[in-house]
């Protein structure tokens, strides 16, 4: 089961760098999460941790929305982090790699 952590900006597959024409024009301020794991604790302890991470970056609040679902496999695992801009979901995004 692999993490997911979703980003809109242009990336280069060979050094998971984003490339240097990509805009930033504060309309993709999200970053979102989603994995499985095997028990609920492990879900909230990566919680607690990508909270810690966010408010490491954050210069405004986060707005920060979760959830943990109980699916085949053990706790599912969801969340949207929206930063007030998009320099800080990529600082964000960029410092889980």
């Amino acid at each position: 089961m692999s993490d997911s952590l979703k980003c809109n900006a242009q990336e280069t597959a060979a050094c998971c760098c984003v490339d240097v024409g990509t805009v930033m024009d504060n309309t993709d301020c999200t970053a979102s999460y989603q994995n499985v794991f095997v028990n609920r604790d492990e879900a909230e302890q990566m919680l607690k941790m990508l909270t810690e991470k966010v408010r490491s970056v954050e210069s405004e609040p986060c707005l920060i929305e979760s959830s943990l679902e109980d699916v085949a496999g053990g706790v599912q695992l969801t969340a949207d982090f929206t930063f007030s801009c998009q320099a800080e979901t990529m600082i964000f995004q960029l410092g889980l790699r």
